[in-house]
């Protein structure tokens, strides 16, 4: 749990948290750009398109990533009625939270790579970590699952009856995939953690910061 670093090393739990709401903040912010470039005002008048973390921050999923690990940033609101092809342009828009924390990824390993001997060693850690939550966050949200965005695939090409039925029992969904296991192999870390591992090792050639 990430509330127990708090206690055991308050400077890691420092590190942990500002790298996760980097990322949650960038993830965010940039669905809500990317709407008001399609033409949907409706997340930008509310402020998101801030890299404020407040601005993105929801209660409950704050809470839970602090006694379970596991959370989320408040959803991004969108207009479908704004937009001009509302299917396609909402499939822009959620891809746009991934990509860009792939981005972000690949410009912090990039630094890592121009500072290995000049930065000082939290600032290196604070770049190795906050890399690690951007690519998490990018391959969980690629999950094809209501709400993530990756549901948005779904929505684009399949018959509407389905994503309807995933859009009901997505939460329950989203949690057999966290918790289950399939013979012995975690279904979270076939999905989740082994291409974040891989993608990480790759982009830092560093020893995974966890």
């Amino acid at each position: 749990m990430l509330i127990q670093l708090l206690f055991q090393s308050p400077l890691m739990f420092i590190t942990i948290a500002l790298a996760i709401l980097i990322a949650i903040s960038v993830h965010e912010s940039a669905h809500a750009l990317i709407a008001l470039r399609l033409g949907d005002k409706t997340a930008a008048d509310l402020g998101r398109t801030s890299l404020n973390p407040l601005a993105h921050l929801d209660p409950v999923g704050t809470l839970l990533l602090l006694f379970i690990g596991f959370g989320w940033g408040k959803p991004v609101p969108v207009n479908p009625g704004n937009l001009c092809n509302p299917k396609r342009d909402s499939f822009i828009i959620a891809l746009a939270g991934p990509i860009s924390n792939f981005v972000l990824a690949v410009l912090l390993a990039g630094l890592y790579r121009l500072t290995y001997n000049l930065a000082s060693e939290p600032l290196q850690t604070l770049i190795l970590i906050t890399g690690y939550f951007n690519l998490l966050l990018l391959f969980f949200n690629l999950i094809p699952i209501p709400p993530l965005d990756g549901s948005k695939i779904i929505a684009l090409f399949a018959p509407a009856h389905v994503y309807d039925f995933l859009e009901r029992y997505g939460y329950i969904l989203l949690l057999m995939v966290i918790f289950m296991s399939v013979g012995g192999v975690s279904l979270f870390s076939f999905l989740i953690s082994t291409p974040v591992q891989t993608l990480y090792s790759f982009l830092f050639s560093h020893a995974f910061p966890f």
